[in-house]
């Protein structure tokens, strides 16, 4: 696949401009995202943190999802893309000695090819996905001074290597937004092996730019925003994380947002992945694209 896509992107090298070839058109390195970053989903690029108030503790998020290419089909009004992402999150469960102390880490590399579609009332959406994901605990997770790792949970060899479908439809009502989305995932390489190797999720989220309509003349929008997943990890479970917040910018523009969320579920961290936590969390993050 990856050779496939650097021999597409050499043909397509000479075009710094969107130029038509018969009935559609295409541009390299565009500015902007084709296919928005999922709200209420963990494993998204982003660059943010979340605060949990129970423990103090910190989960910081550093990524960044990029279209390589996109072409547009005027007749069909649909739209195609090919990215790449790579992301990170971390677990910080203190600040020793003037720096964050990383606990945990969670690792992730991969593509996807983005299409859409619109309609009168809204526009169809879809993603696939192929993602390496691998978590590692670092040393804030190390007593240095007992030579030992904390708790004696020492790490374990966790990787995850999968691809997943996304299929949905975002409106426009006279409100604002709403994008509804469900997804279906395959693993072609986990470990530990008593992983599940297939799950899914769904979700949604509402957006309202008529409350506040503007702040410092940007455009406000108040938002919620919910995702459950069915896991296996390694029994089948259901996560479910919800977000309520507002975001600073158009809506499927560049902004920045802050939210409160709830998380039920297997701990996002892959390294505890069979614990089960409740989790309350003040954040933000930014729409950088």
């Amino acid at each position: 696949m990856l050779r496939r896509l650097i021999m597409l992107l050499m043909f397509f090298y000479i075009c710094t401009k969107a130029q038509p070839i018969n009935d559609f058109t295409y541009k390299l390195f565009h500015s902007g995202v084709h296919f928005l970053p999922l709200k209420a989903n963990y494993q998204e690029a982003r660059v943010g943190i979340l605060y949990y108030p129970d423990n103090t503790n910190l989960k910081v998020d550093i990524g960044n999802n990029v279209d390589l290419l996109l072409i547009k089909f005027p007749r069909s009004k649909s739209t195609l893309s090919l990215s790449i992402e790579f992301m990170g999150y971390a677990l910080s469960t203190s600040y020793k000695g003037n720096r964050l102390q990383i606990d945990a880490l969670d690792g992730f590399f991969g593509g996807n090819a983005a299409f859409s579609k619109d309609y009168e009332n809204g526009r169809f959406i879809s993603r696939f996905r192929i993602i390496h994901n691998s978590a590692h605990l670092v040393d804030g997770h190390y007593d240095k001074e007992l030579g030992k790792w904390i708790d004696d949970k020492e790490p374990i060899p966790f990787t995850r290597d999968f691809g997943e479908l996304t299929l949905g439809y975002q409106f426009y009502p006279s409100f604002g937004s709403l994008r509804a989305y469900g997804t279906v995932a395959y693993a072609t390489l986990v470990r530990p092996s008593e992983i599940q190797k297939w799950s899914g999720y769904f979700g949604y989220e509402v957006a309202f730019d008529k409350i506040i309509d503007k702040t410092f003349n940007e455009k406000t929008n108040l938002f919620l925003a919910t995702q459950f997943n069915l896991v296996g990890s390694p029994k089948y479970q259901l996560n479910s994380n919800f977000m309520g917040g507002v975001k600073f910018g158009e809506w499927d523009g560049k902004g920045l947002v802050f939210y409160l969320s709830y998380y039920i579920g297997a701990n996002p961290f892959s390294e505890y992945y069979s614990e089960r936590i409740n989790k309350f969390g003040i954040g933000f993050f930014v729409d950088f694209f």
